[in-house]
Parts: C-alpha cells; sequence; structure tokens
C-alpha cells in the first residue's frame, strides 16, 4: 500500500471502527475491501497481544515458548465494513479470503509466513458470527486485565478471543525450536 493509500486507510478506520484508529505495531498490513473502485471496509493485520492465559495455555506456550514464537502470530486489529454496505455475508468471506492470501502477503512484504491469526470481540457489540462462519475458533473471554506492567493499571472489558490456524501444523512449530525471533 503506498504513502497515500495509508493516510485513507488510516482515516477510514478512524471515522468508521468503534474503538477508531489505533496506531498499529510489529509486522503490519492493511488491506482495504474494494469492489471495483467502491470501498466497502478494510481490515488491519498487527502483532498479537504479548500474552493471553486462554490463548497461550490452548497452543501449549510456556513464558519461554510465547517470548520466541509470538512474532508468528497476528491480530486482526482493525476490521470494519462501510455503515452504508449491505452485502450478506461480507465479513466471513473477507475472513476467508483474508486467511488464504495472508501468508503469502506476508512472506513477500515480510519475509516470513504467519501460522495463527487471532481477534478480540465486544461481547456487548458483537457474537462473533462472521468468524464463526469463516472457521475461526473462540476460545473464551480475556480477563480484561491488560498488559501488566509496573506501576501502571490498564483494564478494558473482558473480550472474547478466536483464532484461526494458517497451517494444520501450526501448534508444533509454535512451541518447536525451529522459530527463532521475527
Amino acid at each position: 500500500m503506498e504513502k497515500s493509500e495509508i493516510g485513507l486507510w488510516n482515516g477510514y478506520e478512524e471515522r468508521y471502527h468503534p474503538l477508531k484508529y489505533k496506531k498499529p505495531f510489529g509486522h503490519r498490513m492493511r488491506y482495504f475491501i474494494k469492489t471495483g473502485d467502491e470501498v466497502l471496509g478494510c481490515v488491519l493485520l498487527s502483532g498479537a497481544a504479548k500474552s493471553i492465559d486462554v490463548r497461550d495455555n490452548w497452543i501449549g506456550w510456556d513464558d519461554h515458548k510465547r517470548l520466541r514464537s509470538l512474532g508468528w502470530v497476528l491480530n486482526t486489529s482493525g476490521f470494519v465494513t462501510s455503515p452504508w454496505v449491505r452485502v450478506p455475508h461480507l465479513a466471513s468471506h473477507v475472513l476467508g479470503k483474508l486467511c488464504k492470501r495472508v501468508a503469502y502477503d506476508y512472506e513477500t512484504r515480510w519475509h516470513f509466513r504467519p501460522l495463527l491469526l487471532e481477534t478480540f470481540v465486544d461481547p456487548v457489540l458483537y457474537r462473533g458470527t462472521c468468524y464463526r462462519a469463516a472457521g475461526w475458533q473462540e476460545l473464551g473471554r480475556t480477563t480484561g486485565e491488560g498488559l501488566r506492567r509496573p506501576g501502571k493499571t490498564y483494564t478494558t472489558a473482558p473480550q472474547l478471543l478466536f483464532v484461526k490456524p494458517l497451517e494444520k501444523n501450526f501448534r508444533a512449530k509454535q512451541c518447536s525450536e525451529e522459530l527463532k525471533g521475527d
């Protein structure tokens, strides 16, 4: 995505996403959802959450494995469709397409293939239907405690956590010594 498109993308996310635009961290990639020249929405992939007990236990990570392998997990940190667009099943269709192309896109741009996608869904606003329809697995709820840092407190409402493996043997790779930094 060119620099001029990044500004457009950021503005779109700021205007239409309930959480507004948040600066991404880690290896990130922005996508527009389009038909012809019409923007139907946008998706942002970026670095995964540093530590989530339900995810880390599901993968089989201890602290050492998590620190070594976290870079191969991506978070859909922004996903919004235009409020005026009414296309049945658009969100689940986009998520399905995204899962099929993201490994190639990341390998092309960042020189590694991610193994797992994660996302958070606010259960007060949404049920995660589009993620379920696209084959994502709900692991449970986050605690809402946020990242623990000395002298700082951060809380948010507990969120539903969904994951989507990008390879069949993702768990073995995520827990192996094969992955070394990102």
